[in-house]
């Protein structure tokens, strides 16, 4: 089974080693809630695969120095028109795979920024979303963020109207809420599981299954503007 955790932002300038500062508090922090997405053992830092746009693969050490430098490395390329972003993956124990993408730094007025983390997991394993999300949330302060899946997701554009393309909002079994979004979600949707930094709340919206509580939950964020697309051009990191 493959579940998604993703976070998105607007604008929002900064360097290289800003951004490795993030990453680096995000790579730390992933192998005491995934221990099973690694063969390093307990206790000792990962050492990531890092995957580029042409070429194979190399490895990568989730310390600030080296992701430092290929965030630098990025930035330089030709092929970047904006911000800096990686690409990462381990492999674990039997059936577990995880792989991170992420992109920010940038000033477009029409990217939307994001880091997107899958888990591929045994069906039966217990895969902790709402302390992954609140992590990736609280280190890189999105506008707007979800723990979901592909079903899910197809679910709400073929029931809801969700369009990825149209820039649209989304919210999955779990959703994050900037400061001005959550203020709009009208009361009952979800529970605030907890309040994050810059007053973002993490919303406790649907066990996993239970696919009509999220179109509810959707369709009514939605209706109330809580889901509102960032305005283009944007000229703003959140709503």
């Amino acid at each position: 089974m493959e579940r998604m955790v993703r976070v998105f932002w607007g604008p929002r300038k900064e360097t290289p080693q800003e951004l490795a500062g993030r990453w680096k508090a995000m790579l730390h922090a992933l192998p005491d809630l995934l221990p099973e997405a690694s063969c390093a053992p307990t206790g000792q830092p990962w050492t990531w695969t890092r995957h580029h746009t042409s070429g194979r693969p190399t490895e990568l050490r989730p310390d600030e120095a080296d992701l430092a430098a290929a965030l630098q490395e990025d930035h330089d390329s030709p092929q970047t028109s904006d911000g800096a972003g990686l690409s990462l993956s381990s492999g674990g124990e039997q059936g577990w795979e995880i792989s991170i993408s992420g992109r920010g730094g940038g000033e477009s007025e029409y990217v939307t920024q994001a880091v997107v983390l899958k888990v591929a997991s045994p069906d039966d394993a217990e895969v902790p979303e709402a302390a992954l999300l609140a992590l990736i949330a609280d280190i890189w302060e999105p506008d707007f963020g979800e723990a979901t899946d592909d079903e899910l997701l197809d679910t709400l554009e073929d029931r809801a109207g969700f369009d990825y393309t149209l820039s649209h909002v989304s919210v999955g079994r779990l959703g994050y809420l900037s400061a001005r979004r959550a203020a709009l979600a009208p009361a009952g949707v979800g529970v605030a599981a907890e309040e994050l930094r810059g007053a973002g709340v993490l919303l406790d919206i649907a066990p996993p299954g239970d696919i009509e509580a999220v179109v509810d939950a959707y369709v009514r964020l939605r209706d109330a503007g809580a889901l509102e697309p960032l305005p283009r051009p944007m000229n703003r990191t959140c709503l």
